[in-house]
């Protein structure tokens, strides 16, 4: 039975500007919330313990959905390993302990799929975590994002405290980064295929062999989730969230370029790295508390690709008026 959250309570999401952070604003503020909490880096760097506390000592969270991460795909992952490591070690440690220093009711801590060994059985149950080698190519993040959430099961052994940890698969959808330097597979193919639409045809060159499996959810289903594990869960264990299905990357892009161009040719640069092979989350237990995703991929992709078109189309605007 649903346990809802008072709708005064005082809630912190950080990394309020990404995908997910801003997806969990619109959600709490559409179930009702009155005091979603945000705070910009300008207004506190999440890897200073100093301005960490200082922040929540002032502003007195009751909860908190610790969103915020410095991400990327396997570009960014390879070319700049130790800030994946420093950054993200650090966002989590400053704001656990400042969560447990001001007596948080409950802190829920937002993993990454990319936890799991590569070879994992499939699909991945949550005790399959640390039982081998994790992927090369996202190693750095992933360790970073495990110590999280060791972090929650070890303030909750020593202090008590009411910290959970969720883990979502692939996501996508508004807000997402389309900088194919660092996105990631979802976006980057949108990008590509818009690309090559804008100049007028051609080909669309895609990392790999387009064999590997990935599972892919919209970040409002995401952000629907938080809030239904925040009044749902308390367990220790971490808990998968996704939709349970999965598609090769040739199977996306075709999707992708039905979507975006059609017209466009696709060609795979076999001489660059495919990732883990499968990536798909046993999401048994997410399911058994009551909560399923509900956005079709193909509906998703096609919003999502409306609101890029968007944006780019108010990003030309403001450089018009800029250089007029």
């Amino acid at each position: 039975m649903t346990k809802n959250l008072p709708r005064t309570a005082r809630i912190y999401v950080t990394g309020h500007r990404g995908m997910v952070g801003s997806a969990l604003v619109r959600r709490l503020l559409r179930a009702g919330f009155e005091e979603v909490l945000v705070a910009s880096r300008q207004e506190v760097d999440l890897r200073d313990q100093t301005q960490v506390d200082a922040w929540f000592a002032e502003n007195q969270p009751d909860y908190v959905i610790h969103a915020a991460g410095t991400v990327g795909g396997i570009h960014a992952n390879r070319s700049r390993p130790a800030d994946f490591m420093y950054d993200n070690l650090m966002i989590h440690a400053t704001v656990l302990r400042a969560a447990w220093q001001q007596g948080v009711e409950k802190l829920l801590y937002l993993g990454s799929s990319c936890i799991y060994p590569r070879d994992c059985p499939q699909p991945i149950r949550e005790e399959y975590l640390l039982t081998g080698p994790l992927e090369s190519t996202n190693e750095a993040y992933a360790l970073a994002k495990i110590a999280g959430l060791k972090s929650c099961e070890a303030y909750r052994a020593q202090h008590g405290c009411r910290f959970i940890s969720a883990m979502p698969t692939n996501l996508y959808g508004p807000n997402d980064n389309f900088d194919l330097t660092g996105s990631h597979v979802l976006p980057a193919m949108i990008r590509k295929f818009h690309d090559c639409r804008e100049a007028g045809g051609g080909s669309v060159t895609l990392w790999g062999s387009g064999k590997p499996c990935r599972e892919f959810l919209h970040v409002d289903d995401l952000a629907d989730a938080c809030l239904y594990l925040l009044e749902n869960y308390d367990d220790a264990m971490t808990i998968n969230v996704g939709t349970g299905s999965d598609l090769s990357i040739a199977e996306l892009a075709e999707t992708v370029r039905s979507i975006v161009y059609p017209d466009a040719k696709i060609v795979y640069d076999a001489s660059m790295p495919d990732g883990t092979p499968r990536k798909l989350l046993d999401v048994s237990r997410l399911t058994a508390l009551g909560w399923r995703a509900t956005t079709p991929l193909s509906e998703g992709i096609a919003a999502t690709y409306t609101w890029f078109c968007e944006q780019n189309q108010q990003n030309t605007a403001v450089r018009g008026l800029v250089s007029s």
